[in-house]
């Protein structure tokens, strides 16, 4: 059987979206990309795999983590979901019985792949060590490094964990971002740096070129006319040339662009990932304080639209203003907002009041922004369709 020339599924899931502090109503920062059967994470905060488990994202199918950068809310889950992915738990009292440690069996399996700023090694190895977690599948970590990172420096002197693979690239920029870290026939992903409080990146998912639009009447005619089979019209679908039996030559429609998702981490400026975020599908971007007299009861009263930007600035975070801006300026088609302040509810589909207020911040970026705009909620899903 040949391999699939196109995705038929691209899923968004919100498993958090709350920034420093969780609320009863938001989860720390995750976001689940389902991409036909397969689960990538982006993010991995405290309670993920709870939240995991109220979704309709299985646990079982993920397959990547990306980490955008390395504060807690944005990967203290990623232990948990470590374990319960990788069958982890305490060992026996008889370590040779434990079937988990035997090297021989994890390297028939696919590992689990992390990817994320440089210290996400080290994190995942003391962590895993150091709680005593033995886990029956192997996991390896991938580190972008930026060019202040020793190049080879794993930032800690423990050995590799029982279950870590020796393979974990430490990736080098090339013109300032990192050209395609994953790759197959389907799918690339590349990166680039993003302006935080420390070092953060951006992700750039890429579907490669798809199949166009056939148009039977094109071809039919001459299939019957040198009798061949109408089944070559799969292979004219995927683009490629078919020679009939009387020399002529049918080629198939031309490919066109594939969907393209861009997903941020925490940000003040994100410019460096412009020219490779441009033309996206679906931007998500942070937008974790607004101003919103008259409908926040928080509000305070000597503040204005440009004090509180300058005050997520210094934190090095956005409004919805400026996520909206950035959004226009890639020529971005939809956007969501995500990552917001505690303050801000996120049961707005059951709370008029909550409901008002995410209205509000939708309304701040969609004056900077020339699509739709999303406020993320915890556990909502949605497709991001195929362009047409």
């Amino acid at each position: 059987m040949s391999a699939p020339q196109s995705l038929s599924s691209v899923n968004i899931t919100i498993l958090g979206s709350a920034s420093a502090q969780p609320s009863s109503t938001r989860n720390h920062s995750s976001l689940a990309l389902r991409l036909d059967g397969d689960v990538w994470l982006f993010d991995c905060g405290e309670a993920t795999q709870h939240q995991l488990q109220k979704s309709t994202v299985k646990m079982g199918k993920i397959q990547k983590i990306f980490i955008t950068h390395t504060h807690g809310d944005h990967i203290f889950g990623l232990l948990p979901v470590l374990a319960s992915r990788l069958n982890g738990a305490g060992g026996m009292t008889d370590p040779a019985e434990d079937p988990r440690l035997q090297h021989a069996e994890q390297t028939r399996v696919t590992p689990l792949e992390i990817y994320g700023p440089a210290g996400t090694r080290a994190y995942v190895r003391n962590g895993l060590t150091y709680t005593h977690t033995i886990l029956g599948a192997p996991y390896v970590v991938h580190e972008l490094r930026f060019p202040s990172d020793l190049p080879d420096d794993d930032l800690t002197s423990m050995p590799l964990h029982a279950s870590e693979l020796a393979t974990g690239r430490n990736i080098r920029q090339v013109d300032g971002i990192w050209v395609d870290i994953w790759a197959n026939d389907l799918l690339a992903v590349s990166a680039a740096p993003i302006f935080h409080s420390v070092p953060c990146v951006g992700y750039v998912v890429t579907e490669l070129p798809v199949p166009g639009k056939i148009e039977p009447a094109k071809y039919i005619p001459a299939l019957k006319r040198t009798k061949t089979p109408i089944s070559v019209m799969k292979l004219l679908q995927q683009g490629e040339s078919v020679q009939l039996s009387d020399g002529t030559v049918l080629h198939g429609p031309e490919r066109k662009p594939g969907r393209k998702l861009v997903i941020l981490g925490d940000t003040y400026d994100s410019s460096p990932i412009a020219d490779l975020a441009r033309e996206a599908d679906i931007l998500v971007h942070e937008a974790t304080n607004a101003h919103l007299p008259g409908v926040d009861p928080n509000t305070k009263d000597d503040d204005t639209y440009e004090s509180v930007e300058a005050r997520a600035k210094s934190r090095g975070h956005s409004t919805p203003q400026m996520a909206g801006a950035f959004g226009k300026n890639i020529g971005a088609r939809k956007l969501l907002l995500n990552h917001f302040s505690a303050r801000y509810p996120g049961n707005d589909d059951l709370d008029e009041e909550a409901k008002k207020i995410m209205q509000a911040i939708g309304t701040l970026a969609a004056g900077e922004f020339n699509g739709p705009v999303i406020c993320a909620r915890d556990l909502m899903s949605f497709d991001i369709e195929p362009r047409r």
